[in-house]
C-alpha cells in the first residue's frame, strides 16, 4: 500500500507538466472555435492520441499508478486547458471504468482496445446509463436485458438518455436490468460491439456548457450481443443475483453494488478532479486580469474586495484538490469510504467549480460576460459538475446516509 503524499513525484510532475503543454498550446487555442461548433474536436483527439495521451497505456498507467494521484492529476490538468475538449478525450474512460469495474480479464482485454482505436484511426467508447425517466433514481430504470438461452444471447431494449459519445461511440457500455424485482441490484452493463444492429443514435442534446463534448440519446431495438458481453459473466451475475435474493431485504446483511454504481463510485473523484481543472483555470486567469486591469489609476486587485475574492478562490480550489486526492489514494488503495469520501469529493469540488468560475465572471466585469474572455466559457461548464455523475443533492444524500447510517430519503 502506498503511503499517502501531497507530493507528486519527479515522473508525475514530468508527466503533468507535459499534460499542462499540451493543454496550453493545443487545447486552448481551439477551445472557443469547437465550443461554438458544439461538434466532436475528432483532430485534436487525433492528436491527444498522436502524442499518446489519448491512449489504453496512457489511461492505464494513471488508473494503476499505486498513489492514486496519476489519474486526478492528469485530468486537472486536462480540464484545465478546455472542459468541452477535455470531456471528448476522457469521456472515453467512463465506458472504459466500467469495463475494469465490472469486467473480466478476457473482456477488458479485448474491449478496451477497441474503445479507442488507433492513432491512425481513434475511436471512442460511451457509458449508458441514465435514461429518460431514470437519471438519479436507478431502480427506475426500465431498459430490459433478456438472456435468450437457446443461442446464448442477451436482447436489450431500451433507450438511455446523456450519454456522453453515445451513437458515434465504437463500443457501447450499457446498463439493463436483469431482474426487475430485485430494483437496482437487479442491473447488469453489457458491450454492444461496433455495429451492432438495433442501436441508433437519438438525440443530440445542444448543451449549455461543455459544448465540444458530444451527448446524446442511445436507442436500443432488440439489440442481440453473444452471452460473452455480459461484463463478468453469467456466473459471476447468477451468484450475485442469488445473495441479492437473500440479503437484500436482511438488516445489516451484505451491501450488492449494482453495476452502475460501481462505476460512479469509481469515476465520482474524477469528475471532482475536472472540476478542479476548471475552477483552477478560472481563477489563474482571474489573478491575472486583475493584476493588469487599472482602474482609477491601479490594479483592480490593490482592493480588498478583488483581492480578498481571489484569496478565497485560492483556497476552495486548493481544499477540493486535497479532497480529490485523499479519495483517490482511498480508491487505489482499497480504503473503505466510511465517509462517503468519494461523493465528498465531487460535492465540494463541483460547487466550489461553480462559485469560483462565477467569481471570475464577477471580476472582470463586464469583459467576463463576453464570450471574447473565457471565463463565460469556464463558468457555462461548470454548471454540468453539481449535475452529471450524481448531483449535489444525490451526493450530500449518500454523505448523510453513509454518515448516519439512516436510509434518508
Amino acid at each position: 500500500m502506498a503511503e499517502f503524499t501531497m507530493e507528486l513525484n519527479d515522473e508525475q510532475k514530468e508527466v503533468r507538466d507535459w499534460l499542462h503543454g499540451f493543454a496550453a498550446d493545443v487545447m486552448r487555442p481551439a477551445a472557443a472555435e469547437w465550443d461554438e461548433r458544439e461538434e466532436t474536436p475528432w483532430p485534436i483527439i487525433q492528436e491527444a492520441a498522436k502524442v499518446g495521451i489519448y491512449s489504453l497505456d496512457f489511461y492505464a498507467n494513471q488508473y494503476f499508478d499505486q498513489t492514486g494521484l496519476g489519474l486526478p492529476m492528469a485530468t486537472e490538468e486536462l480540464f484545465w486547458g478546455d472542459a468541452g475538449i477535455a470531456l471528448s478525450i476522457m469521456g472515453t474512460g467512463l465506458a472504459a471504468v466500467g469495463v475494469l469495474a465490472n469486467g473480466t480479464n478476457e473482456q477488458i482485454g479485448t474491449w478496451i482496445p477497441q474503445m479507442y482505436g488507433t492513432p491512425d484511426d481513434v475511436k471512442v467508447a460511451a457509458f449508458c446509463s441514465s435514461e429518460p425517466d431514470a437519471g438519479s433514481d436507478v431502480a427506475a430504470m426500465r431498459t430490459r436485458a433478456v438472456y435468450d438461452e437457446a443461442k446464448d444471447e442477451w436482447v436489450i431494449n431500451g433507450t438511455k438518455t446523456w450519454a456522453t459519445n453515445g451513437g458515434i461511440a465504437n463500443v457501447h457500455v450499457v446498463v439493463a436490468v436483469v431482474e426487475p424485482e430485485l430494483g437496482s441490484k437487479g442491473h447488469a452493463s453489457f458491450i454492444i460491439p461496433p455495429n451492432t444492429e438495433g442501436l441508433s443514435q437519438g438525440q443530440k442534446f445542444q448543451k449549455h456548457g461543455i459544448r465540444a463534448s458530444h451527448t446524446a440519446e442511445v436507442v436500443l431495438d432488440n439489440v442481440r450481443v453473444p452471452g460473452s458481453c455480459l461484463l463478468g459473466g453469467k456466473e459471476k451475475l447468477d451468484e450475485r443475483l442469488a445473495r441479492a435474493r437473500e440479503k437484500a431485504k436482511k438488516a445489516g446483511g451484505e451491501r450488492v453494488k449494482n453495476a452502475a454504481m460501481a462505476t460512479f463510485e469509481a469515476s465520482r473523484p474524477v469528475v471532482g478532479a475536472m472540476a478542479v481543472g476548471t475552477a483552477r483555470a478560472a481563477y489563474d486567469y482571474a489573478l491575472e486580469y486583475a493584476k493588469t486591469r487599472v482602474q482609477f489609476g491601479r490594479p483592480i486587485i490593490d482592493n480588498q474586495g478583488v483581492a480578498f475574492q481571489l484569496a478565497d478562490m485560492r483556497t476552495s480550489v486548493d481544499a477540493a484538490r486535497l479532497l480529490v486526492w485523499r479519495a483517490s489514494w482511498m480508491a487505489v488503495n482499497g480504503k473503505p469510504f466510511n465517509g462517503a469520501e468519494g461523493s465528498q469529493s465531487k460535492l465540494f469540488a463541483s460547487e466550489t467549480a461553480k462559485k469560483v468560475t462565477a467569481q471570475a465572471v464577477q471580476i472582470l466585469g463586464g469583459n467576463g460576460f463576453t464570450r471574447e474572455y473565457p471565463v463565460e466559457r469556464m463558468h457555462r461548464d461548470a454548471a454540468i459538475y453539481t449535475i452529471f455523475e450524481g448531483t449535489s443533492e444525490i451526493q450530500r444524500l449518500v454523505i448523510a446516509r453513509t454518515i448516519s447510517g439512516v436510509h434518508i430519503r
